[in-house]
């Protein structure tokens, strides 16, 4: 397993190792070094997205690559410009969900898609062999204008790419509410569906460097939800900070997860064809709801592990055409490598149109079953943690206690140094109980990895 890689790329609170300056540029220049020739940088709207930007394309130009910045610009548009334009080689500047003062680099091969965990371990290797010297870059003064300038090519050949992908020739007569999470989505979703004919309400747009996901987007969407029913909208979607991620809210205001849209996209497929597996691939994280709902159709569902690249593997493995994770990763295999919140939010928006149905209505046939997601802080210990016998003592009580009607998984997060528990079972009280009491065993056990060496050696005997 990578140390430096996380589920979605590099990770960190920005200024500080691995996102500090001066590794930022040996990054940039061990990617280059991979054989990258032309690259193109894009970034979200983070006050630090400048300034590590910068330094990573230092790092790219120093071993010989030729450098594009796209400036902002959606996560999912570097994918399809690495697929479809000239370049062999992707990276985004972006820490997606996460507050604004953590950033990353997402990296993209020539075809689109997210590095390998084999590449990514190569590319360890060849940084940790990597002794550069050369003088790098210090983080410049923040400049809220820089946020806002973007290279007008990669812009429109994006925005190009997601109406070559609408089925109707106008969204007239929707209405819909956008959350941009002032982050990314800002530059394309509000001007785009506007062309397209929607009327488009648009709330957390603009970005001052420190907004981006603050109290609103795909990880806080009920602001969004409580837009649509103030606005009589048709449906909402909230975005994240990079925009590869969307959660809807149909126009009762009720909150869509991507397991409701990966169903509505299924049911919509099959019926034209357009399913020829008859498969969704879905991670770990899936509701129960969801394979039950798919199997009443006769589709399966395929389970890997978390991680929209991990989806993207199997879907490609296996022929696939369909995938994603509740969190609102949905891949559309006719279009796209990456998960893309616009474009997830412009199908949507044509399945209501050609069916004629509410978002209510096409999302109907799915009942979730009862679900607990928990986070707890672990600092950087959440491996240890889950090894922990009393932590693994406690998740084996918990799972047979749900007697076979539930499930609960305890994994570390790729993104965050958290661990995260999801019970999913009948009795909602069980599962709180069932939640609450792994991540107190959790929390005293952490406390307990603190203690000084003779204190836990007293506990043992």
């Amino acid at each position: 397993m990578s140390s430096l890689f996380g589920t979605d790329g590099i990770r960190g609170m920005a200024g500080e190792p691995p996102l500090d300056p001066a590794t930022v540029f040996r990054i940039g220049r061990c990617f280059a070094r991979q054989g990258c020739r032309a690259v193109v940088v894009g970034r979200d709207t983070r006050e630090s997205g400048p300034w590590i930007e910068e330094a990573l394309i230092r790092g790219l130009s120093s071993a010989g690559a030729r450098v594009t910045s796209a400036g902002v610009l959606p996560t999912p548009a570097i994918s399809v410009l690495c697929r479809d334009s000239e370049f062999d080689a992707g990276v985004v500047v972006s820490a997606s969900h996460n507050v604004y003062s953590d950033n990353g680099l997402k990296f993209f091969t020539g075809r689109g898609r997210k590095l390998s965990r084999r590449q990514e371990l190569a590319f360890e290797t060849l940084l940790e062999a990597d002794n550069t010297s050369s003088a790098v870059p210090r983080p410049n003064s923040w400049n809220p204008p820089a946020l806002i300038r973007t290279d007008p090519d990669c812009l429109e050949s994006y925005s190009g790419f997601l109406r070559s992908a609408l089925e109707v020739e106008s969204l007239e007569p929707l209405k819909l509410v956008l959350d941009c999470a002032s982050g990314a989505a800002s530059q394309v979703a509000p001007r785009l569906l506007s062309d397209l004919g929607a009327g488009v309400t648009v709330i957390d747009a603009p970005p001052d460097g420190r907004n981006i996901n603050r109290d609103c987007g795909a990880v806080h969407p009920r602001r969004m939800a409580r837009a649509v029913i103030r606005t009589d909208a048709d449906f909402g979607a909230a975005f994240d900070g990079d925009a590869d991620r969307a959660i809807l809210a149909d126009g009762r205001g009720r909150l869509l997860t991507g397991d409701h849209i990966l169903y509505v996209l299924a049911r919509h497929l099959l019926e034209r064809n357009r399913l020829p597996t008859r498969r969704v691939v879905a991670t770990v994280m899936s509701n129960l709801g969801l394979e039950v709902a798919l199997a009443n159709l006769d589709v399966a569902l395929v389970r890997t592990r978390v991680g929209d690249r991990n989806v993207l593997d199997s879907m490609l493995e296996e022929g696939d055409s369909l995938g994603g994770e509740p969190s609102g990763h949905i891949i559309l295999g006719e279009h796209s490598m990456a998960g893309d919140g616009i474009l997830t939010t412009l199908k949507i928006a044509q399945i209501v149109l050609l069916e004629r149905r509410s978002l209510a209505q096409l999302s109907a046939g799915l009942r979730l079953r009862p679900q607990l997601l928990r986070s707890v802080p672990v600092g950087g210990r959440g491996r240890d943690l889950l090894e922990d016998r009393k932590v693994r003592g406690r998740i084996e009580s918990v799972q047979e206690s749900l007697q076979g009607r539930g499930r609960i998984l305890v994994r570390c997060s790729g993104t965050e140094p958290v661990v995260r528990i999801m019970a999913e079972g009948e009795d909602r009280e069980h599962l709180e109980e069932c939640v609450a009491g792994i991540a107190a065993q959790i929390r005293r056990s952490q406390a307990g990895l603190a203690a000084p060496a003779h204190t836990r050696q007293q506990e043992r005997q």
